[in-house]
């Protein structure tokens, strides 16, 4: 299902439950309803939008309030509705309100759900932050320049010094500390209960499988079908879930590799695996000396993490290699001006709410000198993007968070369906196994031999059926499930 392709660059040992704030605080809210009206011009006209008030502070639930903007795409077919299923493209970072006409559902999906989106808290429409970044420092929020030394590392830190600062000093400072997947997910229930229903089904891709993973822990009774696609390790998105890509970017290349081998002719980027993995190397050093139309190495290798996310973008991310050995233009929307991926990210302002997600979720290392060693341990085990990945980021200067993780557990009931590519480059498969793991009976994995990141929708039918006949019957996999490569 090729939706919105996931933020990039996107999991230390969970906590333990929110100290005073189990899923029994939010239970608590009033039945609101909601009132559905027209969403912003330009919008998909089966699209119905409206806003719902929250407590930003669920300790004080009856204090300040926050406007979360939330979305419907209603059900065409009032016979075959069964209820509400909300939905999240992940990020953190990105909006969902009105992302849903990007979700192309089956027809079966559409029938039996009133599809419910929403900008979750501190991003879009909801409460957004501002960390009043330049466009630059929104770039390298997310993505650093690449480190080729512990001299970068440092410069690269100061940086991030300067945008935690920003972040934590901004206009938008006070609701800062309140940007959690806790308090996501603690919302997702206050939705739940303005819409009217008892439980609600879910799907959430990405970072929006941890924000799944955390409402059904916290509030295991009131879910009714969860599927979580390409999901995090069950810490969510902490230093170890980032650092992961370097992995998932050498196992994921092969498949772009042989994409580039079987058209040769065309791209002329090599004609053997070796050869287009030595022409990765090549382009990359040569543009970390000299930046080409727009490229530099960090923006090269950035872009090319982010094309690998999805075979419909091979012959994108192979014309662009093309154009720069080639001293050519490069493609249009293909990553100019040193902004790696805002094609995936950039809403408009994706740095504030993917911080505050990430540094407010769970701690990350304060010490300049543990990235450093990380960069240089992971430039050697994954020396295709493992430093990128292991750079410092502002989370390093961030306040700790403000109450501990939940942890993901088996306790509810079984009602999870996992669906998870082999070959995932943001979100390899080891976390997702641990995230498995952590459910127990809870849940059930669909395998499937594919790559790329998002695995419902994609070519493999095996695991687009296992998800839509669950999502629409209630039938799950009986057991963990393999689906193999689809044939062709």
């Amino acid at each position: 299902m090729r939706k919105i392709l996931p933020a990039v660059l996107v999991a230390v040992a969970v906590a333990g439950m929110a100290s005073g704030l189990s899923g029994a605080v939010a239970s608590v809210a009033p039945q609101a309803q909601v009132r559905w009206g027209s969403c912003p011009s330009g919008t998909d006209a089966r699209l119905r939008c409206s806003t719902l008030a929250v407590p930003l502070d669920y300790r004080h639930p009856d204090g300040r309030t926050i406007d979360l903007a939330i979305s419907r795409l209603a059900s065409k077919d009032p016979a075959k509705r069964r209820g509400a299923l909300l939905v999240d493209p992940g990020g953190p970072g990105l909006p969902g309100q009105l992302a849903l006409p990007l979700f192309t559902f089956p027809q079966p999906v559409l029938d039996s759900y009133d599809v419910i989106g929403f900008d979750p808290r501190g991003i879009g429409r909801s409460a957004p932050l501002t960390c009043n970044l330049t466009r630059e420092q929104n770039d390298v929020a997310a993505t650093p320049p690449y480190p080729h030394s512990a001299a970068d590392v440092a410069k690269a830190a100061e940086t991030a010094k300067t945008i935690a600062r920003q972040c934590t000093t901004s206009e938008t400072a006070d609701i800062l500390p309140f940007i959690t997947t806790a308090n996501t997910a603690r919302d997702m229930d206050r939705i739940r209960a303005a819409l009217g229903v008892p439980k609600i089904s879910y799907y959430g891709e990405s970072y929006g499988t941890y924000l799944g993973a955390v409402y059904t822990t916290l509030f295991p009774d009131r879910g009714d079908r969860i599927v979580l696609d390409s999901s995090l390790p069950p810490e969510g998105y902490d230093i170890g879930a980032l650092r992961s890509q370097g992995m998932g970017f050498q196992t994921r290349f092969p498949d772009f590799a042989k994409f580039a081998v079987d058209n040769a002719k065309k791209y002329d980027l090599g004609t053997t695996p070796a050869a287009v993995k030595a022409k990765y190397f090549q382009l990359a050093e040569r543009l970390d000396k000299t930046p080409s139309r727009g490229y530099d190495g960090t923006a090269f290798r950035g872009t090319t993490a982010a094309y690998l996310r999805a075979d419909s973008t091979f012959a994108l991310l192979a014309t662009t290699w093309h154009e720069l050995d080639t001293n050519q233009p490069p493609a249009p929307g293909a990553g100019q001006g040193g902004t790696a991926q805002r094609d995936f990210t950039d809403r408009g302002g994706f740095a504030p709410g993917y911080l505050s997600v990430i540094c407010n979720d769970s701690p990350w290392p304060k010490s300049v000198q543990t990235y450093q060693r990380d960069v240089a341990v992971d430039r050697i085990r994954y020396p295709m993007y493992g430093a990128a990945t292991a750079n410092i980021r502002a989370c390093a200067f961030w306040p700790s968070p403000a109450e501990p993780q939940v942890r993901i557990t088996g306790q509810g009931p079984s009602d999870v369906l996992m669906v998870q590519n082999l070959r995932d480059p943001a979100t390899p498969l080891p976390g997702a196994l641990r995230t498995r793991w952590a459910f127990g009976d809870r849940a059930r994995l669909v395998t499937i031999d594919q790559g790329g990141h998002v695995a419902y929708g994609a070519a493999n039918e095996c695991g687009n059926d296992a998800v839509t006949d669950y999502l629409v019957t209630g039938r799950r996999v009986a057991h963990d499930t393999f689906c193999p490569a689809q044939p062709g």
